[in-house]
């Protein structure tokens, strides 16, 4: 489920030191393909989808819609991050109602272990806290996902809790809204 409110769609595309956060294009059709067929990504997400089956499936564009940011190095995608409204019957939440905003991110295997992850995830999250102040962001993983873990603390989210779903232990976190100060 994906709502940003009020939030106009898409930004203009968002610079870190090495990487663009854009929206998808035609050209991103192929690296898509590659991030979901992928048994290394698929590891912690329920596993790799045929290729067969995603290349009649995905989109031309695939990924055109509010809080999806395609990551680009150097002219090229090299995997996603989302900010979608999570699904209020699902477990884990802040709010009675549930409804957060959920951060979500996947990179093709190359990438990682360069800090690409840490440096989009911060930017998005620091474009939400522009866009819209005072909201907490929320992120789910497997607790046997390391990697994960370590760049949820990272990157500043605290753990609410832990439960059973998706036949693993999953770890429930919160980034609290930065108040600017002044």
């Amino acid at each position: 489920m994906t709502d940003l409110g009020p939030v106009a769609w898409p930004p203009a595309p968002i610079r870190t030191e090495r990487l663009v956060l854009r929206e998808s294009e035609a050209r991103d059709r192929a690296a898509f393909i590659d991030l979901f067929a992928s048994p290394e990504v698929g590891t912690y997400v329920g596993g790799a989808r045929p290729r067969d089956e995603l290349e009649r499936a995905v989109p031309e564009v695939p990924g055109r819609r509010p809080g999806f940011f395609v990551i680009d190095l150097d002219g090229a995608m090299i995997g996603m991050v989302t900010l979608d409204r999570r699904d209020a019957g699902r477990q884990g939440r802040v709010r009675p109602d549930g409804g957060e905003t959920e951060l979500g991110y996947m990179f093709l295997p190359q990438s990682w272990g360069f800090g690409y992850a840490a440096e989009a995830c911060t930017a998005a999250l620091d474009w939400f806290s522009d866009a819209l102040p005072g909201e907490p962001v929320v992120l789910c993983t497997q607790t046997a996902n390391d990697r994960a873990m370590r760049l949820a603390a990272k990157l500043g989210f605290t753990e609410a809790e832990r439960f059973e779903e998706f036949g693993a232990e999953q770890w429930f976190g919160v980034r609290l809204a930065v108040t600017p100060s002044g």
